[in-house]
């Protein structure tokens, strides 16, 4: 990144009343994640010294998102929403004695990439304003630039029929030095219909005091902003077919793209193949050569170089699979590791548990491992063959090389190399059957 240290300050007060929904606008999902985490990746990719989320509508519920996405991140709050220009200015207390770039982002604008930043961040002018070629400018605002630059943002409202045939549009993104900022801020004015502070303004005020302004420029694409569902919807599809065409273009094998889902941050190696239908949550990393089968759903996990995964398999956060191992149909994987070469073929749920390398799962087991109140860890050692239908009544410990029989409920720990039978002995009565089905038929007759 630049040398000049950098500060970020994310505006992410407003209520979103277009959502037409209690959640605060930049709380509602985008590839898997709420909207400011998309503006918090963009901000961390400028390596920052400071980020700062500027909160108002629902400020606890964004502050408790953006401790999840980004522990380091600051909070500051915008009691009242009275532009951007006082939303940035509650930042300037966090950013005391910090000298550098400053460069405001909206948690509403998903897509702004890496170089587009970088360009921003490191551009020498004393403002910098992003714009972009609009197809349709409708109601943009526009930039009007001169020989000396940037000279000044003119809203549609504002402008006559010439500057209304300019095609650069402003996104309201800009990054200023933080000195200039501060001395700037304080002159904003209010004189306008909605009585608001507007951040745009302080490009007229730079020109007065002899600063430059300039203009750097990106795909309209970048600055796509969210304020209504269909928005969001729209924005959901662009962002999946990027998703997709990046996973081709790096060597990803997706048998259907169009149906496999992807989140903000999944990470799959070259040559992985993932079938149809396959949706990946937040948190996936998919190792080179790993496959994984139609109609499986995946958060929070890594899998394997070699592993198998499907179909309609489930892998919860915490479920780590290792090399070659085997997670079959109607399987879900919990907070549970799976060492080499473990096959868990069908109808099983593994949870807080780790299963020792080359182990085999019968189909119908189970790791009881949530009493109503904690939870509690299944160990199983390697080379281990649990039967089908076991139950593992947690805490316990299956050893190595240790087999349970068929329809156990295993209670104890299994020392290593042992069998454990858990089932009540079986009883034949010879001819009951047929006297049992009689009665009862009898019975329901006489009703």
């Amino acid at each position: 990144m630049a040398d000049v240290p950098i500060a970020v300050v994310i505006l992410a007060a407003g209520q979103g009343s277009r959502m037409q929904s209690d959640l605060p606008k930049v709380l509602h999902r985008l590839g898997g994640v709420p909207l400011i985490g998309h503006a918090l990746a963009g901000a961390r990719s400028l390596d920052p010294e400071q980020v700062i989320v500027v909160a108002g509508h629902g400020a606890d519920l964004v502050q408790g998102a953006v401790a999840r996405l980004d522990p380091d991140a600051r909070i500051v709050l915008q009691r009242e929403q009275l532009g951007t220009g006082h939303a940035v200015r509650q930042s300037l207390p966090e950013m005391e004695g910090f000298e550098g770039k400053v460069v405001v982002l909206y948690g509403d604008t998903p897509f702004i990439g890496a170089d587009t930043l970088a360009a921003l961040a490191s551009h020498p002018a004393d403002l910098v304003v992003l714009g972009f070629e609009a197809e349709d400018p409708g109601r943009y605002g526009r930039l009007v630039v001169g020989a000396r630059g940037l000279e000044r943002i003119v809203e549609y409202k504002d402008a006559d029929a010439a500057t209304r045939q300019i095609a650069l549009c402003n996104s309201g993104v800009m990054a200023l030095d933080a000195a200039r900022l501060r001395q700037l801020i304080g002159r904003l004015g209010n004189d306008n219909a909605a009585g608001e502070y507007y951040l745009t303004d302080l490009v007229a005020l730079a020109r007065a005091e002899g600063l430059r302004a300039d203009v750097v420029t990106c795909d309209e694409e970048e600055t796509l902003g969210i304020n209504t569902r269909a928005e969001l919807a729209a924005a959901e599809a662009a962002f999946q077919a990027r998703a997709r065409a990046e996973a081709l273009e790096n060597g990803v094998t997706l048998s259907d793209p169009g149906t496999v889902w992807f989140a903000l941050d999944t990470c799959i190696g070259r040559d992985a193949i993932i079938g149809q239908n396959v949706v990946f949550g937040p948190g996936v990393t998919i190792e080179s050569g790993a496959e994984i089968l139609p109609f499986c759903h995946l958060e929070g996990c890594h899998v394997s170089a070699g592993a198998t995964v499907g179909p309609f398999a489930r892998l919860r956060p915490g479920a780590e699979l290792g090399g070659d191992a085997h997670v079959g149909n109607f399987v879900e994987i919990k907070n549970a590791v799976l060492e080499e070469g473990v096959k868990v073929g069908h109808l099983t749920y593994l949870g807080d548990a780790h299963v020792g390398e080359h182990s085999n799962i019968g189909a119908g087991t189970i790791t009881c491992n949530y009493d109503g109140v904690g939870k509690h860890r299944t160990e199983i050692g390697p080379r281990a063959f649990i039967g089908s239908d076991t139950m593992l009544v947690a805490p316990v410990r299956v050893g190595a090389e240790a087999l349970t029989g068929s329809g156990s409920v295993i209670t104890q720990d299994v020392p290593d190399g042992a069998l454990a039978v858990a089932r009540a002995r079986q009883a034949n009565k010879p001819g009951l059957a047929v006297r049992l089905m009689a009665s009862l038929r009898a019975a329901k007759e006489k009703r």
